[in-house]
């Protein structure tokens, strides 16, 4: 069996390579695939969009057999799925086989992004995974710093389609190997904690049973709203920016801090906020993005770059918070199961940011930060009514 450290090395690369050639892929291949398919660019990100409640359905499928089975057998599998959904989009001739393409891909974003990576580690590892979770969203992201110019840089030398045939090479060559790496489990259904409850543990006390689902209700409000907000900036940030009274260099110069800031903010989570309990660092990134918002709102471009920099770090942390929050509340047993039903309306959240995000820009301009501050704020609220360790028994 491969040491811890081996262990979060191996899917962080992985989890680089499937963020990069899934969920940042269309940003800078879209335009190109729709000219040659002889589609809109909105069609491309509708089949895009299509992909991720794909996986939103899939997510609670995915997680039960990783509960079951471990993550190595699952995360082979997507490896595949990914690279036969991105050789499918390279022959894509029209928009039926664009949209069915994407739905292989769909799959794979189900059963192979950041929650099957999660429950793969709490399936190995219990309650002691949450510096495993930080390590994996410290490596994974760059996603986008290296899938962007990657994109780019293969779209201009082979076009799109060599594009997509290369990343779906990179699967087979890079992904398939690092996630076979991961070390077996040889008790299939077997919690790794000892003292873990049953899972109808809360059934036999009358009170437990309505808190864990008020939890939990309260937890997958958190996670759609902060999904719809990360969604949401990162397909408008430039535009929101300019509409707030920025240049376009600005707007760029700005959005290129957001990467940064982001892993600045799991490094802090990594080394401080890992002193503290997960719902606090967690408040405290749900408030970054609506102070940032407000800053933005009342003082305009001067701000743009604190704008960007409170945003990417909470966002940064909050993306920890996603795979911490649910293991510390209701421990690993079913871990992957209720992972994947936690992240069901985030998912569609995601899905639908986009265009309900570039619908409020249109209309109110910069006002339109008064909806995703809202949106931070109700998570934020939601945090504080959490409780820290009430559902702990379950």
């Amino acid at each position: 069996m491969i040491a811890r450290t081996g262990v979060v090395a191996a899917l962080g690369v992985a989890q680089t390579l499937a963020w990069a050639s899934s969920y940042y892929l269309p940003a800078m291949l879209a335009a190109s695939m729709a000219r040659d398919l002889g589609v809109s660019v909105p069609t491309v990100f509708g089949a895009f969009s299509f992909a991720l409640i794909v996986s939103a359905l899939l997510g609670p499928y995915a997680g039960r057999a990783i509960d079951r089975w471990g993550g190595r057998p699952v995360l082979m599998g997507t490896s595949l799925l990914f690279a036969a959904g991105l050789a499918a989009l390279a022959a894509a001739q029209g928009p039926i086989s664009l949209f069915a393409a994407w739905t292989l891909i769909g799959i794979g974003m189900g059963a192979g992004l950041y929650e099957a990576a999660f429950s793969a580690l709490v399936r190995l590892y219990g309650r002691d995974s949450r510096s495993a979770i930080t390590g994996i969203t410290l490596l994974a992201g760059f996603a986008s710093t290296v899938g962007w110019p990657l994109s780019t840089l293969l779209d201009a030398q082979f076009g799109w389609r060599g594009a997509c045939l290369a990343w779906a090479a990179l699967h087979l060559l890079l992904g398939l190997p690092l996630n076979a790496s991961l070390p077996k489990i040889t008790a299939p259904g077997m919690a790794q904690d000892g003292a873990e409850a049953s899972p109808d543990a809360a059934s036999t006390d009358g009170d437990t049973k309505p808190r864990v689902r008020f939890a939990a209700g309260l937890l997958a409000f958190v996670f759609a709203a902060t999904w719809f907000i990360s969604t949401a900036m990162a397909a408008h940030l430039p535009r929101l920016l300019q509409a707030g009274g920025a240049t376009l260099g600005m707007a760029v110069a700005v959005g290129a801090l957001v990467g940064p800031a982001q892993v600045a903010g799991r490094l802090l989570e990594f080394g401080f906020l890992r002193r503290v309990h997960p719902l606090l660092s967690a408040r405290i990134a749900a408030l970054a993005h609506p102070v940032g918002a407000a800053a933005l709102l009342m003082a305009g471009a001067p701000v743009a770059a604190l704008f960007g920099i409170l945003h990417g770090a909470g966002n940064g942390i909050l993306t920890i918070a996603k795979g911490t929050l649910p293991l510390v509340l209701f421990g690993p047993h079913g871990y992957g199961a209720r992972q994947g039903l936690l992240m069901v309306p985030a998912r569609i959240a995601q899905a639908f940011a986009p265009l309900a995000f570039g619908l409020f820009l249109d209309r109110w301009g910069v006002g339109a930060l008064w909806l995703s501050a809202v949106l931070g704020l109700a998570a934020f609220g939601a945090l504080l009514v959490l409780p820290r360790g009430a559902t702990t028994r379950q």
